[in-house]
């Protein structure tokens, strides 16, 4: 038998290689226990860490003509596949009480939207409101989720339930007609990193109830919801006017 490795051999040992690889850097990174570890309960009340940042610096950033400075957090889940930068705006005047609630914004990645500023969603609009507030507080931030892309579903699928929007279905039925949920976002990850930046408690910039009831299941208070509306455009009224009357957007 040839001892020469065949090219599929040679990218299934790559690709167990990678998985190990991901698996150990996930327990560094989320204190994962070891098959024959004994869990806290058993340790008595020991707490392994559950999460750590995995970079930080100061971002100064240009906005509405001026120069702002914010910290940033990135962070990333079992793969780099689920990666999420947390910013956060401090007032350096206001008072350093420990019970400030900060103003936060989850806010899923939009290519279309955030970066070449698309009229058919409200993404764009939505995240320079949040910008804005965030900044007028004394303490607030954003979480950003690339990986919520097309609530979810990835750049590929928003695209092809845009294409079913051009043919006159709505985003929900849009997105059911090319097998894709409604809604396929996960709200674990912002959970942890607001628990890691010590806000368990905070007051959530969305017109979602689900985003709400979500930040609840991860055990974090929201004591207010702050509403995002935005102007509507003849581009994204129908997409508005959705979210309001079939997934309880309060808009």
């Amino acid at each position: 038998m040839s001892s020469v490795m065949t090219v599929k051999e040679a990218m299934e040992a790559r690709s167990a290689k990678r998985s190990l690889s991901e698996r150990m850097r996930a327990s560094a990174i989320f204190g994962i226990p070891r098959a024959d570890a004994a869990t806290a309960t058993e340790q008595e009340g020991a707490k392994s860490e559950m999460f750590l940042d995995i970079a930080r610096t100061t971002l100064p950033i240009e906005f509405q003509g001026r120069e702002v400075r914010l910290e940033a957090h990135a962070y990333e889940d079992d793969t780099a596949s689920y990666q999420a930068m947390a910013v956060v705006h401090r007032n350096p005047n206001a008072s350093t009480d420990s019970d400030l609630v900060p103003l936060v914004r989850v806010h899923s990645g939009c290519v279309t939207g955030d970066i070449f500023h698309s009229l058919r969603c409200d993404c764009y609009a939505q995240l320079q409101l949040s910008l804005e507030k965030i900044i007028e507080s004394d303490l607030g931030m954003i979480i950003y989720l690339p990986h919520h892309e097309g609530r979810g579903i990835g750049l590929v699928n928003k695209i092809k339930a845009y294409a079913a929007q051009d043919r006159g279905l709505d985003t929900v039925d849009a997105n059911l007609s090319i097998g894709a949920p409604i809604d396929a976002r996960d709200y674990e990850l912002p959970a942890k990193i607001l628990k890691d930046l010590g806000f368990e408690k905070i007051r959530l910039m969305s017109n979602n109830p689900l985003k709400i009831e979500a930040m609840k299941r991860f055990d974090i208070e929201v004591i207010e919801q702050v509403r995002t509306v935005t102007q509507p455009s003849e581009h994204n009224e129908r997409y508005l006017s959705t979210k309001r009357d079939r997934m309880a957007h309060k808009l």
